[in-house]
């Protein structure tokens, strides 16, 4: 009976010491996610090496977008467009483009955007191209981006 005793103390001691008090909570997701909308990239002429698309995202917490891939050219490349000296230069961000938590990043014709390098084919206006985007830390987010021309500011009559 002592025995007995003993064990359902030892048994006692052992399950207090693994009360869900003392489990150390998990670790927080250091994968946050990011939503993209609006996918689109403009049709390229026949013979273009190369491509734009654009999209607007929005990271649920501070991340950077720092590249890609698409079946559909041979390498993907984050660039920002901006004027110096009077000219505008695109180039890439080798660092990636910074996307702040909870503010949407817009990537538009004449700014920051992707291109697409080494076009296996046109982008023809009424195909989808699909884009996988990667980011410094969360998982990789791929959408089907419409090919169409950019609509012009003031040149919607829709409404008329």
């Amino acid at each position: 009976m002592k025995t007995s005793l003993s064990l359902a103390a030892v048994a006692l001691a052992l399950a207090a010491c693994n009360s869900p008090a003392d489990k150390p909570a998990p670790a927080a997701d250091a994968t946050a996610a990011v939503t993209a909308a609006d996918a689109w990239c403009r049709p390229s002429p026949n013979g273009a090496k190369a491509g734009g698309c654009y999209v607007t995202l929005t990271a649920a917490t501070d991340d950077r977008l720092t590249g890609g891939s698409t079946p559909r050219a041979a390498e993907l490349q984050v660039h920002e467009m901006k004027t110096e000296n009077g000219m505008m230069k695109m180039a890439q961000l080798t660092e990636g483009l910074p996307l702040a938590a909870g503010q949407a990043v817009e990537l538009a014709p004449g700014a920051n955007h992707l291109m697409l390098i080494g076009l296996t084919a046109p982008l023809v206006a009424g195909e989808t191209v699909p884009i996988t985007l990667t980011f410094a830390s969360a998982p990789e987010v791929t959408v089907q981006a419409a090919v169409r021309q950019p609509t012009m500011a003031g040149m919607d009559h829709a409404a008329h």
